[in-house]
This record gives C-alpha cells, structure tokens and sequence, in this order.
C-alpha cells in the first residue's frame, strides 16, 4: 500500500467520539460523524485557517497545488471532483467529504464535476508558519512527478 493509499481511508478509527446513537442523549443525536481522518500531522505551531469555495458551473478549480498542513473539507452543494497525488480522481457529493494528509502531496483537482449548476465546499487547512496557505506546483515539478499521479480516465 502506498503512503497515500494509508490517506485514502475514510472509515470508523475506533478514537471513542462517535456518536451515541439513537437513545442517547439530545446532544449525541445531534452530532453525526462525517469524517474521522486518521493519521493526521499537523506543522508545529500550525494556524487553522476555514474558507468557503464557491466554483461556478464547470470551473476546473485551483491548479496543481499542495498544503504545508492537512486539510478537511465538506461539501454543502454540488459536486467536487477531488484528486490527491497516488489515488483516482473522484467526485464527491453535497453532504460528502475529503481530506488530505498537506505536505508533499500535490492536490490535482478540486474543481467543480457539474457543468450545470454550481459547487460550494468549505474547507479547514492546518497552515505552517509563514506559509502560504497553499502554494501552485509548476510545470517542471508535474512533470517530474507524472509517474506518481493515478492513471487518468479514459473516457
């Protein structure tokens, strides 16, 4: 399994905060459990920064890029296309959620998958000191790099 495959994994960690349930009280009912990422690494003395995204219809997105930290995010309309270096794209749907782990990773895609409507997601980012909030990857470094990205659909 690769290092970013390990970050692929959205499932129960087993960390103790779920929910409880049914029967439990009002305010565990009222807490749903959307994404429990696991392992995280934050920078030391890290920031956190939470911005809205709002793409219009068929807007590819913020190019290539990474994260100096991790970022969690949350899809409130429309569809993301969501793409970390080392795993498929995908598309993730209003009430969804991604991450991914910052650091070296290049974020390829997180533009909007519908061209007939637009896409919103807020995302919280883990900044490192003095660091940009994200930084584009040029095209020399892409290249470079091309043989760690996932094979690109065919249709």
């Amino acid at each position: 399994m690769s290092e970013n495959s390990a970050h692929a994994h959205h499932g129960h960690h087993g960390h103790g905060h779920g929910t409880g349930g049914e029967d439990g009280p009002g305010w565990t009912r009222a807490a749903k459990l959307l994404q429990d990422a696991a392992p995280i690494t934050v920078p030391e003395g890290a920031s956190a920064m939470t911005i809205r995204v709002q793409w219009e219809p068929g807007d590819p997105g913020t190019p290539p890029h990474r994260h100096s930290g991790p970022a969690f995010g949350y899809v409130v309309k429309g569809a993301v296309r969501f793409e970390l270096e080392g795993e498929p794209e995908r598309v993730v749907e209003a009430g969804g959620t991604f991450w991914e782990p910052g650091g070296d990773a290049i974020h390829y895609q997180d533009g909007n998958a519908l061209d007939d409507e637009p896409t919103e997601f807020v995302v919280t980012m883990m900044c490192a000191p003095g660091k940009p909030m994200l930084e584009l990857v040029d095209e020399a470094e892409l290249k470079e790099r091309a043989h760690l990205r996932a094979p690109r659909p065919t249709a």
